[in-house]
């Protein structure tokens, strides 16, 4: 089976991509990122930093986290245990789909990845406990340039699975999309 990409529903500059997955009855081996098949899809960019988190408990949320410019990263996320919600938010200010949100469902299972372009907000919530998030960054972590969003900015609207969910103290007190500091500027046509 070769790698398969389809655009969200709602942000079409977010893809779900299935992984080149084949089977065998010794068990199986997946491509999970090959550079010329996610050109070709036209999924730019260069991943230069790979990270992972565990989440030990259901209901544990992430986000919505960005970089600003300089150092906007795009995500190509997966999940290696476990189940997760993952939500992406446009905020590139001019956008159509300003504030709208795409979700997908990953699991282990269903080997599902998610590509984030830059100028996208995004967080994990957990559906079941010890589930592990992987993912490649085009931009290497910076911390001057982290930003985060509120989870449950009444704006966007995010239909999260859990409403109670565990969070940090910085991901609880981040601002609203409006009060957000941000330099993302929609520029017509696909990927910013």
């Amino acid at each position: 089976m070769a790698f398969t990409f389809r655009p969200s529903a709602g942000l079409p500059d977010v893809v779900v991509i299935g992984p080149n997955h084949h089977d065998d009855d010794r068990g199986w081996f997946e491509e999970t990122y090959k550079e010329s098949a996610f050109k070709k899809a036209g999924i730019p960019g260069r991943f230069v930093q790979d990270n992972h988190t565990r989440s030990r408990e259901k209901g544990t949320l992430r986000g919505l986290h960005f970089q600003k410019e300089p150092a906007a990263q795009g995500k190509l996320v997966r999940c290696l245990r476990g189940e997760f919600l993952d939500v992406a938010v446009d905020v590139r200010r001019g956008s159509p789909t300003y504030g709208r949100s795409a979700l997908a469902r990953l699991s282990a299972e269903n080997r599902l990845m998610v590509y984030v372009p830059p100028g996208f907000a995004h967080g994990v919530q957990t559906l079941v406990s010890d589930t592990d998030v992987a993912y490649k960054v085009t931009a290497e972590y910076s911390p001057e340039h982290e930003r985060a969003i509120r989870w449950d900015d009444p704006e966007l609207a995010i239909p999260w699975p859990m409403a109670r969910p565990i969070l940090s103290a910085k991901d609880a007190a981040a601002p609203l999309l409006g009060q957000a500091e941000h330099n993302f500027v929609w520029k017509g046509g696909g990927n910013p």
